[in-house]
Parts: structure tokens; sequence; C-alpha cells
């Protein structure tokens, strides 16, 4: 029997996702079948090592259930070899530091202010206490600059420089990062966490041609399991990658969440997740229009992707995320702006993402124009 406190607290967690116009764009709604897996008999097992290689007996299943998703997954997105075992996104990005990377190597990643993550070499996180870490920006309006890190690149001459971001609309030039790399001899780490789904779908580009190793979370736009995963191409680096993982970051996978990917895998594989992600870019598009034509500033001024990152003008951010939850129960999170005057805890902007609501509401105007109208509303305080 479920204790009773737990039960409540599911009960009323259910409820608020019911409820609650969920634009967070991070997040997403797991299909029913990825949750059930979540919650199967897969949670019963130690599976460590790899297919054909584990160290405890009684893994026959989860061997077949890992080989089908790495042949699912590096179908999916037309690569040759894939580690599904990272527990999150951040521990698929440490792994790659572990394989390839020294203490005191330099790297370069995306400023956390102007979107990058913090497993990228952020000072509050694991990755920016062991390397020599350096940041490349975005210009005023919030676009990269590929001139300004071509000539970071060649001061610095970093061992990896990593491409991706948490809170860039845009389409990222992974060819170009590709060759900014080449020019010194840099490894290339993309991050596609949050496009990840996008790309599966086809409506953004893929890093997969121009990257040494990818990495990604499997539940934002791709709309599965929490957990995390890495691609790559070469063989050469497979022994490195997946030593790095077990033993070397992590210990037994959890195979429960290993299912609930499998299952989102096959889901991003059919026909309707093409369609999904494109009324997700679509919807997305639509209302950075309406925030236009309404006088709302969007960073880069507009968006190819999920993501829009709103001005909030004489508001702060942290104010006006606060004031959509409680009037309207609309949930966003405060995102810094290019060149913020506030700090990190009131911010100038908000951060929205349509990858949730098109889930739950698929490709409607009238819904996406009247939450527009109600952000507009709460940023103008009317």
């Amino acid at each position: 029997m479920m204790n009773n406190k737990l039960q409540e607290l599911l009960v009323r967690e259910k409820s608020r996702q019911y409820s609650e116009h969920n634009f967070i764009a991070s997040e997403n709604f797991a299909s029913d079948e990825v949750m059930s897996l979540c919650g199967s008999e897969f949670t019963n097992k130690y599976a460590e090592g790899y297919p054909n290689k584990r160290y405890y007996n009684g893994c026959k299943y989860y061997d077949e259930l890992e080989n089908y998703g790495i042949e699912i997954v590096t179908s999916l997105y037309k690569c040759n070899f894939a580690n599904i075992q990272p527990h999150c996104g951040a521990n698929a990005n440490l792994a790659i530091f572990k394989a390839f990377l020294n203490p005191q190597d330099t790297i370069l990643g995306m400023d956390l202010s102007s979107g990058g993550h913090l497993s990228h070499g952020s000072p509050a996180n694991i990755s920016g206490k062991w390397f020599d870490n350096h940041f490349y920006g975005v210009d005023d309006n919030g676009w990269l600059d590929y001139d300004k890190i071509y000539n970071q690149v060649q001061e610095l001459k970093p061992k990896l420089i990593i491409a991706g971001a948490s809170a860039y609309p845009r389409q990222i030039d992974f060819k170009k990062f590709r060759e900014i790399a080449d020019s010194v001899g840099s490894l290339l780490l993309v991050d596609m966490a949050h496009y990840s789904g996008l790309i599966a779908g086809g409506v953004y580009e893929s890093p997969l041609p121009y990257a040494d190793f990818v990495t990604s979370t499997t539940h934002k736009t791709l709309r599965g399991a929490r957990g995390g995963m890495i691609l790559w191409n070469d063989e050469k680096y497979t022994k490195k990658i997946n030593s790095a993982v077990f033993p070397g970051t992590q210990g037994g996978p959890l195979m429960n969440q290993v299912a609930g990917k499998v299952q989102s895998f096959y889901e991003a594989s059919q026909p309707d997740f093409k369609q999904y992600v494109k009324d997700v870019v679509e919807m997305s598009q639509y209302m950075c229009d309406v925030f236009t034509e309404n006088g709302i500033k969007i960073t880069t001024d507009g968006t190819d992707s999920h993501i829009i990152l709103i001005h909030t003008d004489k508001r702060s951010g942290s104010e006006v995320a606060d004031d959509l939850e409680s009037k309207y129960n609309i949930v966003v999170n405060k995102n810094s702006i290019p060149n913020d005057p506030r700090g990190v805890w009131e911010t100038s902007g908000i951060r929205i993402g349509t990858a949730a609501m098109v889930t739950k509401k698929g490709k409607n105007r009238e819904y996406f124009n009247d939450i527009s109208t109600k952000i507009i509303d709460t940023i103008k305080d009317i």
C-alpha cells in the first residue's frame, strides 16, 4: 500500500501538471508508455557493465534492451555509436571530460549568462573546478559571433570546445564550430540537450556530421524518460567513452530509465513525431510574432527552435514569472538576457518553450495567442 503522504503528493502533482500551462523550455510530458517502463520491473536489477559483458548474472534481457535502444537511437540520429547509460546530460558531459581531458586542460564553452549550461565549465559546477575554463558569449542582440569565437580559439588553443546551449533560440552553426575547432586541432563536443527532439524530427540541423562527440538529455524536446546519452561516429573513441561512463563516473545504469529512453527513441522514429516537432517550432515562431507585434523585445528577434527569450523591460524576470504563475497558472522561468543589468536572481528576461504545451494542445493558434497575450499584459503590468 502506498504511503498516504506520498499518495497525497502524487495526486496534487498530477493535478498541478494537468491544470498548469507549462512553458518551461526544458520540460515536457512523457507518454504513458515511457512512464510505465520507468516504473516497471526493469527497476529491480543491477546491470553494471555493458551488453554481453556484465558484472552480474541474470542480465540477458537487459542486454537485449540496451542493444535494441542503441540500434534505434543510432538509426534515429544517423550515427555509428551510442551510450545510453548516463543518468543525466551533465553526467554525459562529465564522462567526456573524464575520457579526453586532464586537470588544467583549457576548454572553451558558452558563458552561462549568454545562454550556456552549468556543466560547460561554470565555476559553480565540477567542470569549473578541474579545468582552465574560458567562455564565449553573444552580441548585444543575443547572436553567436563566430568570427569572435574564432579569434578566441586562435589565442587560447583549447583542448576542447563545447557548442550547445540552454537558452539560445537560434540554429547553432555546427559546421562553423567544426571549422573553428579544426583550425587549432581542438576536440568538439556538442551538447544538444535542448534541441535533440527537434534534430530527431528533422527541423533543426544535426551536429552528428561535425562533432567528435554529442551529448544530450532525453526528456526535453525528445519527450522521453529523464536521463542522458552520448553519440559519436569514430570507433577510436568507443572504449574511452564507455569506460568513462562505467566505471569512470557511474555505477550501475538505471535500467528502468534506460527502458523509458528506448521507448522514447522508438516514439521519435515514428512519422507523427516529425509533425510534432514541426508544430513546436511553428508555435514558437507564431508566439514571437505576437510578442513583436505588441512591442515586446525578443532576443535575436525570433527563434529557430522551441526556445523564446523574452525581455521584461521595466519589470524583473522574477516578478513576471511569479505573476504569471499566481495570476494565470502559466509556468516559465526567469532568465538573464545579453548584458543583463540585473543579477541572476532577478534577471531582465524570461525563457519560455513550446514543447510541453504542443504535446498537450497540439498546433492550437488560439491557445498560444491567448498565452502570449497574458505574458504581454504581465510584462506591461496591465
